[in-house]
């Protein structure tokens, strides 16, 4: 096997943090970086820590956060959110990133994965599919550099008359206290989560996995919640992370719909995010071709902004191509034909005794 375009090192978190200090300018997403990994495996999962590449003259390229995560018929090494550029996201410098990630998993003794997955914003080989997608590629930005008055006053005119609407009708925002979180939102904020996933058509997290993000990365979020006579219509969780912040988990019942209370929320937001330091605030996915139900969430998100930021593209890096490509062909066929399913499904299970690893069941991110 030939050596990889680049060099590459895992770094400790001082390592990380030196290298962070060093590059300002540069937005890292809050899940590439230590204190994720420590959210990670404080939800059991496997992170693989994070690592660093570098070219021939020894310049900083990327860096990229792994997650092993390990499903029937398959394991994977995920990147969430990332990787990480320091330098012109050139095709042949993403090329040269994939051929090093190809190597380093392949020669990696502690794993054994189907693929590697990552955004990559062009197309080439060795990156192909992805068996399924795994991060939106459309989101809102908010501009949150200029004053209250001019911020409210880029808002579409539906927001702002939505905003005096929720006052009027006796909507209250409230920042609830860190040492309240887990209690508050195991007790009244998990069960509106589960009237939006219904209501919406998504699944949810379980009620621990919230409770573990509010836990672990509190140094980075904030918990804001829309009360009407005492009780809570409406929630959302930002981070934080170098200035830049994220519109990140929300839900809401019928009723704040009707009293308008998420944009009294998302505008409270804003302003304490502002006020702490932010520049800007991401408000994730949005609707794309391969996110059509996004559509409902994009009608309310572009009432506050029309800076729509392209986001890179998940695809798979097989490490065996013969495998994966038969994975791939059985989820397919899951998906479309159920007899079809079973027959690749044999073809995949031979593989797997091939290979001589058995697959295990978890979740995948």
């Amino acid at each position: 096997m030939s050596a990889a375009p680049l060099t590459y090192s895992r770094l400790d978190k001082s390592g990380f943090d030196a290298l962070a200090d060093g590059h300002p300018d540069v937005v890292i997403p809050l899940e590439q970086t230590p204190s994720w990994v420590e959210f990670e495996q404080a939800l059991g999962r496997r992170p693989l820590g994070i690592w660093s590449y570098r070219d021939a003259a020894d310049r900083l390229v990327a860096t990229a956060g792994y997650v092993h995560v390990v499903r029937r018929f398959r394991e994977s090494v995920v990147v969430v959110n990332g990787p990480v550029w320091f330098v012109e996201r050139t095709p042949a410098a993403e090329r040269a990133l994939m051929e090093t990630v190809r190597h380093q998993f392949r020669e990696d003794p502690s794993v054994d994965p189907l693929y590697v997955r990552m955004q990559v914003a062009t197309l080439q080989a060795p990156a192909t599919g992805p068996i399924e997608h795994g991060w939106y590629e459309r989101e809102i930005v908010v501009d949150l550099t200029p004053s209250e008055a001019d911020l409210l006053k880029s808002f579409r005119p539906n927001a702002r008359n939505s905003i005096r609407r929720a006052q009027r009708n006796g909507v209250e925002v409230k920042h609830i206290p860190r040492m309240e979180w887990k209690e508050v939102f195991g007790t009244q904020l998990f069960p509106i989560m589960q009237e939006t996933a219904e209501r919406d058509g998504f699944q949810s997290f379980d009620s621990s996995y919230y409770e573990t993000l509010l836990t672990v990365l509190g140094d980075h979020l904030r918990l804001l919640v829309a009360y009407r006579d005492g009780v809570p219509l409406s929630w959302l969780i930002t981070t934080e992370y170098r200035g830049y912040s994220v519109y990140y988990f929300a839900g809401s019942t019928h009723e704040a719909r009707s009293t308008f209370a998420p944009y009294l929320l998302l505008w409270e937001a804003f302003k304490v995010l502002k006020a702490a330091g932010n520049t800007a605030c991401g408000l994730t996915g949005i609707v794309s071709e391969n996110y059509p139900g996004l559509a409902n969430v994009t009608t309310f998100k572009k009432n506050f902004s029309k800076n729509v930021v392209v986001v890179p593209t998940t695809y798979d890096i097989p490490l065996r191509p013969v495998r994966y490509a038969a994975v791939a062909s059985l989820l397919t066929a899951r998906r479309t034909a159920p007899s079809a399913a079973r027959a690749v499904l044999r073809r995949a299970a031979v593989l797997g005794r091939r290979s001589g690893r058995e697959p295990v069941s978890t979740t995948e991110t």
